[in-house]
């Protein structure tokens, strides 16, 4: 009997191990490049919320820059002024500390070039456009294809990056 009993707790350990599991027992999503850019261009809390929870949970090496993008995204969606601003500072701090860190990645340029055109002057993170958008330029043959796509859909609603630039 104990040797049934010390099968069936193996089993099911190695189940709960190979379907992916984290420690509050919910199933663990993969990181989408698509799905994050989705929910960037979409602005909804839930999404935004439960993507950060992705980045959070994920293996990704540069993973501050993704959330640091969508805590900036969901600051613009928080109503309460003091929220909206902690959101966006600390969003800012880690985007940032991601750009020192990787001065080459153009997705995270991209990002913050696409949150700097957007940001309330308020908050006076507008500094980088130009040079951005020339490191985008650039770069933007190099990205992959999830990338380039997100990039020019951005480019249909932006006043500063522009399709036929790329």
């Amino acid at each position: 009997m104990k040797i049934i009993f010390k099968w069936k707790a193996t089993f099911a350990a190695v189940l709960l191990l190979s379907i992916g599991f984290t420690k509050t027992g919910q199933a663990q999503q993969k990181f989408e490049k698509k799905e994050f850019y989705e929910v960037m261009s979409a602005g909804e809390t839930d999404a935004i919320n439960k993507q950060i929870e992705i980045v959070k949970t994920s293996d990704l090496a540069n993973k501050e820059g993704y959330e640091g993008a969508l805590l900036m995204r969901k600051a613009g969606k928080v109503h309460v002024p003091k929220k909206k601003l902690g959101f966006f500072k600390e969003g800012r701090i880690k985007l940032e500390t991601a750009i020192i860190a990787d001065a080459e990645n153009t997705e995270f340029r991209f990002l913050r070039l696409a949150i700097e055109e957007n940001a309330p002057k308020i908050v006076k993170y507008h500094n980088d456009i130009e040079k951005d958008k020339l490191f985008i330029q650039k770069n933007f043959k190099n990205q992959p294809q999830s990338v380039q796509h997100a990039i020019i859909e951005y480019c249909k609603k932006s006043k500063v990056l522009h399709a036929e630039d790329l």
